[in-house]
């Protein structure tokens, strides 16, 4: 590797990763529901725009971790409380803005989501500016002012994924849906890619306010792309719609309010142990991709995993995603419960592993990166696909708010619990001090993993009656010639 030229250097890790990427979607198993190949390539000219969008709206999130790392004067704590203001926002929105995607579509809902973040991550990248070449001195101070633009902007982001769901619940079949939650796994993967390696370079490579300019430029070129190739429905787009076989099919009925879809979806027992699960899932998700970072920057550990952050949670988060959904669809019948009490044994196992080797940097950075995978495979079955399952096309935009909700209601507890009981300063630069990070993993992944056993056998069940098989006219009896 040495031998190469600095610039290959940097690219070979993206080489690598593109090359899992199109190894994993050359080996995807194909089921056959009568899509014509029309149908099939609009389909992809709808979803994978919108997931890329998807993918860059978590380079304007999680960009804030590599650019606290750098600014002067900002702790862990610091960290801790901006990233917790917006997460609790994140996390709150989805009252409104699962109900209002339901309303609006997520075609019009992602569009919003793209333009607010790419607003306030200019603000964002405008305070900094302004604060470290000016003398600035926001309102309140610079943790304050960073603190609600960071909210603003996860408000907006919180239509990102309500939006994506909404929308593929109209374009793909129960019975696609695992694997399209571990196709949507590859391209959220690829945002924790951008966040962190893109983010880390450009910190290195530019003054650290570029680290918030960058995305909100993408996020407007995305919501050109958007703009112009995205439609709700299949309908909309020529292509005549069909049963996807979930939680609406069948339901002829009004339109029902938004608190009675809330009372519908907060009665029904397996969307509440999926809230339960998928909270656990946020505080694992975030404990491991936001800490594990700060771990390595500030005890200077060095592992092919912690120097290359970004790319090998993308890769973990590829082989989660992508093994969760085939699995499910294939080996489970379509059933979201096994997979993911498989994934949080594998959490439990890497939680307890790491209280061993927190000190030894190749193996704590193995152990973390099986635990990303492990953790981004559930998110993906559980917030990606059965919202889709469980609410229907119908309400598949509360649903996914639910629970996306539960999600972030475990990253802001988790945010301010371990920027609380986390060290900092010198005492941050020894491994052993941070001890308090796997032991408030470890009972987190137990919860989860015995609450994902109470949803083993869970499906969707239809709203209505399964259309009838069109009918068929007998054949007309063959007429034999007569002699002569």
């Amino acid at each position: 590797m040495s031998s190469l030229p600095p610039w290959l250097q940097q690219l070979a890790p993206i080489l690598a990763l593109l090359a899992v990427i199109a190894l994993v979607i050359a080996r995807l198993p194909k089921v056959e529901l009568g899509h014509s190949d029309a149908f099939r390539r609009r389909r992809f000219l709808n979803w994978f725009p919108l997931g890329l969008t998807y993918a860059f709206l978590y380079f304007g999130r999680y960009n804030l971790n590599e650019a606290t790392s750098v600014i002067p004067g900002l702790t862990n704590q610091d960290f801790g409380v901006i990233f917790g203001a917006g997460t609790i926002t994140y996390g709150v929105s989805f009252l409104l803005n699962g109900p209002l995607t339901d309303r609006l579509g997520g075609r019009f809902t992602i569009l919003l989501s793209a333009a607010g973040a790419a607003a306030a991550n200019l603000v964002l990248g405008l305070i900094v500016w302004a604060a470290a070449t000016r003398g600035f001195q926001p309102p309140g101070g610079l943790v304050v002012s960073l603190s609600v633009v960071y909210a603003i902007n996860m408000y907006f982001q919180s239509f990102g994924a309500v939006s994506i769901v909404k929308v593929n619940a109209h374009w793909f079949h129960v019975r696609e849906r695992g694997v399209l939650g571990g196709v949507f796994g590859i391209l959220i993967s690829l945002g924790v890619y951008f966040a962190y390696d893109w983010s880390r370079f450009i910190v290195k490579a530019l003054p650290v306010w570029w680290v918030f300019f960058i995305p909100a430029a993408i996020l407007v070129v995305f919501w050109a792309i958007e703009l112009a190739l995205v439609r709700d429905t299949p309908s909309l787009a020529g292509h005549p719609d069909f049963d996807t076989a979930d939680a609406s099919s069948g339901d002829t009925g009004p339109r029902l309010s938004a608190i009675d879809v809330f009372k519908k979806m907060l009665t029904n027992k397996v969307i509440l142990l999926i809230l339960s699960i998928e909270f656990c899932s946020g505080f694992m998700r975030n404990a491991i991709m936001q800490w594990g970072r700060k771990f390595a920057a500030q005890t200077d550990f060095h592992s092919a995993v912690f120097d290359n952050w970004g790319l090998v949670l993308c890769i973990a988060g590829i082989l989660g995603g992508m093994f969760a959904g085939v699995i499910s669809d294939r080996v489970f019948q379509s059933r979201r419960g096994p997979v993911s009490a498989v994934l949080y044994g594998g959490l439990t196992l890497g939680a307890l592993g790491c209280l061993f080797v927190l000190t030894v940097p190749g193996l704590l950075g193995w152990a973390v990166a099986f635990m990303s995978l492990c953790v981004i495979g559930v998110h993906g079955m559980l917030s990606g696909t059965a919202s889709m399952d469980f609410g229907g096309k119908k309400n598949a935009g509360i649903a996914v708010g639910i629970i996306d909700g539960a999600v972030y209601g475990g990253t802001a507890f988790q945010s301010f619990l371990l920027g609380a009981v986390l060290p900092s300063g010198e005492a941050a630069k020894v491994a052993s001090n941070w001890i308090n990070w796997p032991i408030a993993m470890l009972p987190v992944a137990v919860v989860g993993f015995l609450l994902t056993t109470r949803v083993w056998n869970a499906k969707p069940q239809r709203a209505g009656p399964a259309p009838a098989p069109p009918t068929v006219p007998p054949p007309a009896p063959s007429v034999e010639p007569q002699p002569g």
